[in-house]
């Protein structure tokens, strides 16, 4: 994270899949983009999770996330002081109190879980084969689009499990498709 020299910088290579693309396309370069052109910035929270969430719960007609966003809740929160936030190494240890009176404890004391789709599972086994067949060194070589060296390191380190490269692979694959 220290290794960027703008905030800018540091976002574009968060929501990126490549620091430099230029490496996947030869003799490409990067046209402006929502991620390029801070004019067209969109952000993680308003312009991606909650649009996703909205989406998902209006479809079965649930209310989700208005109350936590109201700008009341939120003058509320900064009022109050840092004790009744975070108690005995709990955080939000006020929204526990209030939702201990309606909820069980073990939905409420379990881990976080994501919604993330299994990628990485996926490339290492159902999908190996096909993902192969479209990675293969010499098939992107002779379609002369891509480079298939950093394609073909991602897939080997990914495939045999010393690194996750779920995204970086699923855009290639996509292309490749």
């Amino acid at each position: 994270m220290l290794d960027f020299e703008s905030p800018e910088d540091l976002y574009r290579n968060i929501v990126s899949q490549s620091r430099r693309p230029a490496e996947i396309v030869p003799g490409s370069t990067e046209p402006k983009t929502v991620i390029t052109d801070p004019s067209q910035w969109i952000t993680y929270l308003p312009d991606d999770i909650l649009v996703k969430v909205d989406r998902a719960a209006m479809g079965v007609s649930l209310e989700t996330r208005v109350p936590m966003l109201d700008h009341r809740i939120v003058e509320f929160a900064w009022r109050l002081p840092l004790s009744m936030k975070i108690r005995d190494g709990k955080n939000k240890w006020i929204l526990r109190q209030v939702l201990y009176r309606h909820v069980p404890a073990e939905i409420i004391e379990r881990p976080k879980m994501g919604f993330s789709v299994p990628i990485s599972d996926w490339l290492r086994g159902p999908l190996k084969e096909w993902a192969e067949m479209l990675l293969d060194d010499k098939r992107i070589k002779e379609e002369g689009i891509l480079n298939p060296g950093p394609i073909r390191d991602k897939w080997i380190a990914h495939r045999e499990g010393k690194r996750d490269w779920p995204c970086y692979l699923w855009d290639v694959l996509m292309f490749q498709t």
